[in-house]
């Protein structure tokens, strides 16, 4: 063990609270008094996936088969589980839990897992914040029971068998866990009834078995299935790190609201401002700023705001947030704020002129910033080089700024969209026009360079596509065009060849 306190959150009647939370505000949430339960599809017919404490009381069990389960209670209620749904809010429940830590994970059906080593001082201990989880969890209508360890096994194990709120130190981890069932150690219902029929009830008694007999017996077991493994995890002997999916940004701020708030515009000024400060000390700008807010209800909201160049100036970062804070739905409040750097770049200090100001106007990337910010990412776009031999596919006008392509010859600063065809006069077949007729003009060719053959691209090949070769041309009054035949003399692709005006050189 290495001082880590991980905190276990487990929820087991989550899935019938959040029912009936819906329930209620339908206006259809049954009598107290009648036993209840989700029930979902199982190897052999529906099984009880949760039951509420008039259930409870009555017999039902957790897994039991429906059709057994009415045979003790006749009177039983039966409703379908929203498995996918309880999912998603115990997701949801994760990130709201990250007011405490910055590192939460989903742990199974019924439980969070918070590494908060460093974070309960802010609390005023861990105690405290124990206290508080609970708390807030009960506001939410979750009941609760919570434990903190050095190990995530342990703090497991004290959560779903220990006390209601459990403090588990490094000295005291195996005289806590002494008592506790095998079936603490998250092992399969086989394993435990294997342990149980060896006569090892308890995690002392496993732990008292010399270690070569168990390890021969479950070398070759899954974890779910190996004590001795499980028993390493629970004792800090075997890491057991807390790998947040999404894992929040070094660089934030955060406000913490002694009452719930409907607006947040007037605390976002100093958490840029807070941000920025970070960013300068680490010679660093944004390209991407999140700010989440906290309501009471448990739910998160977001807003994301984006830069067109790393930026780390707080003036202009708060004002992208402008016009947009009113689309927070406020709900019955926020009581913590958060504003995140996700995207950061090294950017350099640059002096712009000899006496040290910078330079009138507002700069090009700003303005982007403004408009994207007031008409939304998809109405301001820029040209955006693509991978393509023909030129028509070469540039895309687009919302987001992606890998360029490199061009191998000189390229007309306009191209015609779609290209136009001309009538050409020409004295062999393959090679250049000697005049062409576009827009009822005639054009007499002085000069010339190519071709430059583009073929089509492989993956876009069709039976009637004809390859291309492109001329630079240059007429009697010195204007500047990019023509194209279409096609060969008898390539098999087609009649004769066709020419185009492609484009126009400055």
């Amino acid at each position: 063990m290495t001082g880590r306190r991980i905190v276990s959150i487990s929820l087991p009647q989550v899935a019938m609270e959040r029912w009936q939370r819906q329930m209620e505000r339908t206006g259809n949430a049954p009598s107290e008094d009648l036993p209840t339960a989700l029930v979902a599809d199982g190897p052999h017919g529906q099984v009880i996936h949760a039951t509420n404490r008039a259930a409870r009381l009555a017999g039902i069990a957790t897994g039991a088969r429906v059709v057994d389960m009415r045979a003790v209670c006749p009177e039983l209620r039966v409703e379908y589980a929203d498995l996918a749904g309880d999912a998603q809010a115990l997701k949801r429940l994760s990130l709201w839990a990250r007011r405490w830590c910055p590192w939460t994970v989903v742990d199974g059906a019924d439980g969070l897992i918070l590494e908060t080593t460093g974070s309960d001082h802010l609390m005023g201990g861990e105690a405290a914040m124990l206290t508080e989880m609970e708390a807030r969890l009960s506001t939410l209508g979750l009941s609760a029971r919570l434990a903190v360890a050095p190990t995530w096994g342990a703090a497991w194990a004290l959560a779903r068998f220990g006390p209601v709120r459990a403090i588990c130190t490094e000295e005291s981890c195996a005289a806590d866990l002494h008592a506790l069932p095998v079936a603490a150690l998250r092992l399969e219902a086989e394993t435990v009834l294997l342990l149980r029929r060896l006569g090892l009830k308890t995690i002392g008694q496993l732990a008292e078995v010399p270690r070569l007999s168990l390890t021969r017996r479950f070398a070759r077991s899954a974890l779910e299935m190996n004590p001795p493994m499980r028993l390493d995890q629970a004792m800090g002997r075997l890491a057991e790190p807390v790998a947040s999916v999404e894992a929040r940004a070094p660089i934030l701020a955060q406000a913490r609201l002694p009452e719930p708030i409907q607006d947040p515009t007037a605390y976002v000024p100093q958490l840029c401002e807070e941000v920025c400060a970070q960013l300068e000390h680490q010679g660093l700008g944004c390209r991407q700023l999140h700010l989440v807010v906290y309501r009471t209800d448990g739910e998160v909201r977001r807003l994301e705001v984006a830069t067109a160049a790393p930026s780390r100036e707080p003036v202009h970062l708060c004002r992208l947030f402008q016009d947009r804070l009113e689309r927070l739905d406020p709900g019955f409040g926020f009581d913590l704020i958060t504003l995140e750097a996700r995207r950061v770049e090294p950017i350099a200090t640059v002096q712009t002129q000899l006496g040290g100001g910078g330079e009138g106007g507002v700069p090009l990337s700003h303005l982007i910033d403004r408009l994207t910010a007031r008409l939304g990412p998809r109405a301001v776009k820029r040209p955006q080089l693509r991978e393509s031999h023909l030129p028509e596919r070469a540039a895309v006008w687009a919302a987001e700024q992606g890998a360029g392509a490199t061009a191998v010859q000189a390229r007309p600063i306009r191209l015609l969209h779609p290209p136009e065809e001309v009538r050409v006069l020409y004295a062999v077949p393959e090679g250049p026009p000697a005049q062409f007729v576009w827009r009822r003009q005639t054009h007499r060719v002085v000069r010339y360079a190519g071709p430059e053959r583009i073929a089509p691209e492989w993956w876009r090949d069709r039976p009637g596509t004809r390859l291309r070769d492109y001329f630079r041309i240059e007429d009697q009054a010195g204007g500047r065009y990019w023509l194209y035949r279409e096609g060969l003399h008898e390539d098999g692709r087609g009649g004769d060849p066709r020419w185009f005006v492609h484009g126009c050189f400055a």
